[in-house]
């Protein structure tokens, strides 16, 4: 089934970078080795947590060439290849399939607002490119489009377009989301959520995949509550969805990717701080940062 690779959980890692931005080549191959070693579903590299949009061809091919090399054969890779143009986002995709990756992400990210007809055909172009498997990556915030049902199930009939990954909802919305999804796209289509506070909600929901940034760092944690709301074992998932507030709260406060990449630091695993223009927190929010690590799994 070539939905497959996009469910459980998907670990998204920061991509460590100089300030010049290349990648930390030692940085990366600690945070792959520790997703590898805990045996995530799959890894979700360059994704917006991986900064993809600050890197540049090059860089983009280097991090998927460094992660197959650490990883091995053990892990499936997906890898993010949204770009401005349709003919980049090509050029990343046949990257990414040469370098190893299993399976591609796909955000519509464009200066212009694009219209449902557009997002279609550059979907058809990056699906031709290569043989991968692609996920739809439905992300409002930051690309001003988003897919309503028609335009994913006329996507689902794109033979390797094969899941989506939503934004995330509070408990109560899960059913009016996943229902009429499950009702227009294929069985086998697999339909995942990010939003990390409402991970533990969309999976006890039947979300196929939680797309998680904390699992890029914190897998072990991550991998457990995932594993309990796989199982039915709410009430554990909901025990671990609760040592995660913490770190739920400061992702909401200072967003996610500044957290993450404070904790990398604090944890040792890689120094590097986020592309400029982005600033990372200042080091007097470190201790809220550590604090909220502490009593995880990892």
């Amino acid at each position: 089934m070539k939905s497959s690779i996009f469910r459980g959980l998907s670990a998204f890692p920061i991509t460590p970078c100089d300030p010049n931005g290349r990648i930390d080549e030692i940085g990366l191959s600690k945070i792959i080795n520790r997703l590898t070693n805990a045996r995530v579903d799959s890894i979700g590299l360059l994704g917006s947590t991986g900064t993809y949009m600050y890197l540049d061809r090059n860089e983009r091919r280097r991090a998927v060439e460094i992660a197959r090399k650490t990883s091995g054969s053990d892990v499936p890779i997906i890898v993010g290849v949204g770009a401005m143009r349709t003919d980049e986002a090509q050029h990343l995709a046949r990257d990414a399939e040469a370098s190893g990756a299993s399976g591609l992400l796909l955000a519509p990210v464009s200066y212009t607002p694009l219209n449902s007809e557009e997002v279609f055909q550059h979907f058809v172009a990056i699906a031709g490119a290569t043989d991968l498997p692609l996920c739809i990556y439905n992300n409002p915030t930051t690309t001003h489009f988003t897919f309503d049902i028609p335009l994913i199930e006329r996507l689902s009939k794109i033979d390797n377009v094969v899941a989506i990954k939503n934004p995330g909802a509070p408990a109560s919305d899960m059913p009016r989301i996943i229902n009429p999804l499950r009702d227009a796209l294929p069985s086998e289509f697999a339909i995942g959520f990010s939003g990390d506070w409402y991970a533990a909600d969309a999976l006890m929901a039947g979300g196929d995949a939680w797309y998680s940034v904390a699992g890029g760092l914190l897998p072990i944690t991550c991998l457990a509550l995932t594993r309990a709301a796989q199982t039915g074992n709410h009430s554990e998932a909901k025990r671990i969805d609760d040592l995660l507030q913490p770190l739920w709260s400061l992702f909401k406060e200072l967003t996610s990717i500044r957290v993450m990449y404070a904790a990398a630091n604090i944890l040792g695993i890689a120094h590097s701080n986020p592309p400029r223009p982005i600033l990372p927190i200042a080091k007097s929010e470190h201790g809220r940062v550590a604090q909220a690590l502490e009593g995880l799994f990892d």
